[in-house]
């Protein structure tokens, strides 16, 4: 134990510094200011309107909200692993956004080889974030610090490239992130717990429990992300009705989740009572499953079904599929992504491929060729002049059929599941080097090996003790 701890309190800071060295070097070489950030670009005489802050500040904050607060609370179920959950949420969130500005930059915001930055940069870069830390819920607590940092720094460059190819070859539309955001995080956190795992944890641990007072922490954790997702899911989305429709259908796949947990939940406990577990992560699921159809014109009751339907194959995944996954295929999802995010993510993707064959212009107008920009005529054609006349500034498309569009997404679907599940399973690989410092089965689900703790930490499992103890005497 002492080695170890040793040999960790070497590493993990030289590993900081060092990466914090490089970082702000290539920070010097090749970041600068976009135009909505340089000085030279802005004068007394700007409208304050015209620059990007007043339309993206507000929705980078609700994300930040998300990332820091939401899973941090969130992910601080366990009853001697809340410092872990939260702090090491907070120290792999800060260092994955360091890099994803700088990996995305390169392939999306580089210009005559400088990277512009602007708060856009964030928001993407914060997506990128959402990636490595719904991954991280498939390892919680049986990772060190040291093991998490590496998986960001080879996550984000996995996803980022995986994002360009899609976006820039295949062309799809994935508004809320069903494809790009959390079908990748799922299979690439799958992929990684598959080659870590630890045959003696399908026995269960004996720190792998709850509290009273930690359940409360990571419901707020659910009640931050609950509040914040409509953010999330129409960040990136156009302005005016796209946005307004993504608003909506979000709160609404949203509120048939949360009603439909709470039944469920009582239906399928045995002593019919309500299951913390199932208010804290499947209350979640109609955020996801809406995602990939969330600007399109679904119609407020096919986003309140798609609500119903993602919570409930959430919740059977949580009570069937995650333990016959650990069983049989050694997949131990600590957290369940695969419930909320990988099941939930498939199902959202059906829902737009569905959505993307039955658009056409007597639902969308002339509009249809804006939220489907592929689909616009090619130029040189005179359908195109007309559009342009109805809308001016619409730019040519690739003259698709929404069954050509609904194909590139099933493309984009199963590239992106074999790719993340490869690079996690690769990654894996990578955290199992023992220069890592990674956990013995005995110090899981411990803040002990990794902080200084309190004297009253594990306070609760004494005093439970104790009264056992005197109630046997008695």
């Amino acid at each position: 134990m002492k080695t170890k701890s040793t040999s960790f309190r070497v590493r993990f800071p030289v590993f900081l510094f060092v990466t914090q060295l490089v970082i702000v070097a290539l920070y010097a070489a090749f970041v600068t200011y976009d135009e909505h950030a340089d000085a030279r670009f802005q004068n007394n005489r700007t409208n304050p309107m015209d620059n990007t802050v007043y339309r993206y500040y507000p929705v980078f904050t609700d994300i930040q909200f998300m990332i820091f607060i939401g899973f941090g609370c969130l992910l601080a179920f366990f009853r001697f692993y809340g410092f872990g959950g939260m702090v090491f949420n907070f120290l792999t969130a800060t260092f994955a956004i360091q890099w994803a500005i700088l990996v995305q930059g390169y392939f999306q915001f580089s210009h005559e080889g400088k990277i512009h930055l602007g708060l856009i940069n964030l928001i993407y870069a914060e997506f990128a974030c959402a990636v490595v830390l719904i991954s991280f819920g498939a390892v919680l607590g049986k990772t060190s610090p040291l093991q998490l940092l590496v998986m960001a720094l080879l996550e984000v460059p996995v996803f980022v490239v995986t994002e360009w190819f899609v976006l820039k070859y295949l062309k799809i539309n994935d508004a809320g992130g069903s494809i790009l955001i959390h079908l990748f995080a799922c299979y690439f956190g799958l992929g990684v717990t598959f080659v870590l795992y630890r045959p003696c944890l399908n026995e269960g641990h004996a720190k792998e429990t709850t509290s009273y007072h930690s359940d409360i922490l990571s419901v707020m954790g659910t009640l931050f992300l609950w509040v914040f997702w409509p953010s999330f899911n129409s960040a990136l989305t156009l302005n005016g009705d796209d946005q307004h429709r993504a608003i909506l259908h979000t709160f609404l796949g949203l509120s048939a989740s949360t009603l439909t947990a709470f039944a469920l939940s009582v239906m399928l406990n045995k002593n019919g009572k309500i299951t913390m577990a199932d208010v804290q992560n499947v209350t979640l699921a109609g955020g996801v499953t809406v995602g990939a159809s969330v600007d399109m014109m679904i119609s407020p009751a096919a986003a309140y079904a798609l609500g119903v339907i993602g919570c409930t194959a959430c919740m059977l995944g949580y009570k069937y599929l995650s333990p016959f996954l650990a069983r049989r295929f050694r997949i131990q999802d600590q957290c369940g992504i695969h419930n909320l995010h990988g099941l939930t993510g498939l199902i959202s993707c059906a829902a737009g491929i569905c959505a993307i064959l039955m658009a056409n212009e007597e639902i969308y107008g002339p509009s249809l060729y804006e939220i489907f920009t592929h689909r616009a005529p090619v130029e040189g054609d005179p359908k195109l002049q007309e559009l342009q006349m109805l809308i001016p500034g619409l730019q040519p498309g690739l003259g698709r059929t929404a069954r050509e569009q609904a194909l590139f997404q099933v493309a984009a679907v199963f590239s992106t599941i074999g790719v993340s599940a490869l690079g996690g399973i690769l990654t894996g690989f990578v955290l199992k080097l023992p220069y890592l410092a990674p956990p013995s089965d005995d110090f899981c689900f411990d803040d002990e090996l990794f902080f200084d703790v309190p004297p009253d930490y594990d306070s609760p499992l004494k005093f439970n003790n104790t009264i056992t103890s005197e109630d046997s005497a008695a």
